[in-house]
């Protein structure tokens, strides 16, 4: 996914994207903040809306751009047991919603290698 000049570019829209999101509708973010976290799941939902935002910012810059994709690379794995807490938390619901949530949690080895590639691609570059 790294090999076009705009995958950081596309990275960067998604993370900024899923950023806004948690600021815009937090509630279904709340939800999904794993109990074992200290504090407001409000406030874990601010933070990693907030990261994806400076992630995405840093993700644009050329010079900030390994670094960058390397910290989205550790983010995307961080955010993983949110996933699997949303993925127990669906079971019980209807088989789309249940396939949803599973379906989040394979999807973050491509986000991943992604932001890797992105990284090694900046390398290259610089």
């Amino acid at each position: 996914m790294s090999r076009s000049p705009r995958s950081p570019l596309l990275l960067a829209g998604l993370l900024a994207t899923a950023g806004a999101a948690h600021f815009a509708s937090p509630r279904q973010f709340d939800a999904i903040v794993p109990r074992a976290l200290p504090g407001s799941p409000r406030a874990w939902t601010y933070a990693g809306g907030a990261a994806e935002l400076a992630l995405a910012a840093a993700l644009a810059a050329p010079r900030t751009r390994k670094g960058a994709a390397l910290a989205t690379a550790a983010f995307f794995v961080g955010v993983f047991p949110a996933n699997v807490k949303m993925a127990a938390d669906w079971r019980h619901r209807p088989a789309r919603q249940q396939a949803a949530a599973f379906a989040r949690l394979p999807l973050q080895v491509p986000l991943v290698l992604w932001a890797r590639g992105v990284a090694r691609g900046a390398e290259r570059a610089a």
